[in-house]
């Protein structure tokens, strides 16, 4: 919806913005807990600006020349700043070990000032995003981004609270320990992402599909006698495909069975499984056709 585009348009606008204020404040007073939540924001950012991008690349028509449009320029996008993140997210690691160790001098009164930043620019995204939520109205999506922001949110307390820690007791290693909360927090959700996409285009079998266990239910399907190249992959995050050759009786090539064979075996891979997949191509062939076939059937 355009509604929806509009406000994580916003929502990503407020995350860069903060994201750039709280660069400067580490880079002022020497603060990786600082850093370490501007990293948190770009984990973050990355996720609104892929959201955005895949659905106005989404919206372009497919061409001759590209099949299936720009579906996967998402999961490209998508590698990349999974990349570049993980490399944040392990330098703040081990530079927050190693300040554990040797604790600098941290501006705590300028820790406060862009904490605050941070933390009033987190509560304008989530006032953004939850304004044209009413119940069912409200999609997958934006409750994603929702609880993106909402965990920026909880990164700019917890400097706060370092910042605060310090000002009162001098403990200098507060930076520190909130740094490495922070690393955490990223390392994680980053790996994963990157996993993912790295599958994807791997072109692996989807996650949460086995193949196995649809070979055997088109096998029990009437008239089927055997089923082989069976491949499925994703073009992008939610859009699964799936070919297979399809062995069935002679009699089906006569008696003009085949169209409600192939109707029978496009509704088993949309409706029986927990990935449904709506993009299906089935070649139906003879059992005499395996020898003409290039390759070893699998």
């Amino acid at each position: 919806m355009t509604s929806n585009r509009r406000r994580l348009g916003i929502a990503l606008g407020v995350t860069v913005t903060i994201l750039l204020v709280e660069a400067v404040g580490a880079w002022l007073s020497g603060s990786l807990a600082l850093l370490a939540d501007a990293g948190h924001m770009l984990t973050d950012s990355a996720g609104l600006a892929i959201a955005l991008i895949a659905a106005s690349l989404a919206a372009r028509p497919a061409t001759p020349q590209r099949t299936w449009g720009y579906r996967r320029a998402e999961v490209l996008a998508a590698t990349l700043q999974a990349a570049i993140l993980l490399a944040v997210g392990v330098f703040i690691i081990v530079e927050g070990i190693r300040r554990l160790l040797q604790p600098p001098e941290v501006a705590s009164t300028a820790m406060i000032v862009f904490g605050v930043v941070g933390l009033l620019g987190n509560a304008a995204s989530i006032l953004v995003l939850t304004g044209g939520q009413k119940g069912q109205n409200s999609n997958l999506n934006m409750r994603a981004a929702l609880l993106e922001v909402i965990n920026d949110a909880l990164g700019s307390v917890a400097v706060l609270i370092a910042a605060v820690v310090i000002a009162t007791t001098g403990w200098l290693r507060a930076d520190a320990l909130v740094s490495l909360l922070i690393g955490a927090l990223i390392l994680p959700r980053t790996i994963k992402l990157l996993r993912e996409t790295i599958e994807v285009l791997l072109e692996a079998t989807p996650r949460g599909l086995d193949l196995d266990a649809v070979r055997r239910h088109l096998l029990e399907l009437p008239h089927v006698r055997d089923v082989h190249d069976l491949h499925a992959s994703q073009i992008t995050s939610g859009l699964p495909v799936l070919s297979a050759h399809v062995v069935v009786d002679d009699g089906c090539f006569h008696d003009g069975h085949t169209p409600q064979m192939l109707d029978a075996l496009q509704a088993c891979v949309a409706e029986h499984f927990e990935v449904a997949i709506e993009h299906s191509t089935f070649q139906l062939e003879p059992a005499a056709h395996a020898a003409h076939e290039a390759g070893a059937h699998h």
